[in-house]
């Protein structure tokens, strides 16, 4: 796949068709647990104060929360309107960037949060150089999260939409083995992972103890459909991601996957 059209079309979709800002909040009761479940996360492996390095945040959903409980955070997103709407917040810095050529001095953060680039880039030679850029701006010691979305998710979701029911096997299969998105997806998709693969990715990157769990779990797709639950719904739909998490199979019909891995020495 073309990576300059998958970088011209990130900045299509998220600067004029979707509403990222929603996603976390509004949108579904998905995104609600999606953001829950990665503030938990981040902050039960890097407690307050610290330095935390929001790559790919968005209108800083994740980095507005984080800063009101104090940690320092920074954002950097490669959307202008996206920083735009972050920069607005006005409790943490939020400048545009990309995730394969970080502006940051070595060692500079305790934590980096990294949902969302690594499924918008189609190459294993770019998601690495994203993950090494992470792991580069942290500090010894420190934590690298980053989200993919599993390919049985990315199958399901997509097999429910009428209008990619028409591509070719070819597609569907290449989806399936290789994580290659249907062309005809309207998502700027450049790849999509097994958690095996993430795993991969992350050591190969140099991160140490690596931990891939499913972010949502089993009901995460039923979430999807509606933005509201009851709060027993709720409770157990986040009751079965924590319980099943790392889960073979059932893992991998989370909407999301994260990856975690702690920095240490180079040998």
């Amino acid at each position: 796949m073309n990576q300059q059209r998958i970088d011209d079309a990130i900045q299509a979709f998220y600067g004029r068709v979707f509403d990222e800002d929603a996603r976390l909040t509004s949108r579904s009761a998905q995104g609600r647990l999606e953001f829950e479940r990665t503030q938990e996360i981040v902050r039960t492996a890097t407690p307050t104060p610290a330095r935390i390095l929001d790559v790919g945040g968005a209108t800083g959903v994740h980095a507005a929360a984080l800063a009101a409980d104090g940690y320092e955070v920074v954002l950097v997103d490669p959307v202008e309107s996206h920083v735009a709407a972050a920069q607005r917040v006005g409790t943490f810095r939020a400048a545009v960037g990309d995730a394969r050529q970080l502006d940051f001095p070595d060692g500079t953060f305790d934590a980096v949060l990294m949902a969302g680039p690594l499924y918008h880039l189609a190459s294993r030679e770019d998601r690495l150089l994203a993950l090494q850029e992470a792991r580069r701006v942290s500090r010894l010691g420190g934590f690298v999260h980053a989200a993919a979305i599993p390919r049985l998710t990315a199958f399901a979701a997509a097999a429910l939409d009428p209008a990619l029911l028409d591509e070719a096997p070819d597609a569907w299969l290449n989806l399936l083995r290789h994580g290659t998105p249907v062309p005809s997806l309207r998502f700027p998709a450049g790849h999509f992972h097994t958690p095996h693969e993430l795993h991969e990715e992350l050591s190969a990157a140099g991160l140490a103890d690596v931990r891939v769990i499913g972010l949502e779990g089993p009901a995460g797709l039923a979430l999807e459909t509606t933005a509201e639950v009851s709060a027993s719904d709720y409770e157990a739909a986040k009751r079965l991601a924590r319980t099943f998490e790392e889960t073979a199979d059932i893992r991998d019909f989370s909407n999301h996957l994260l990856g975690t891995g702690r920095v240490e020495p180079r040998r």
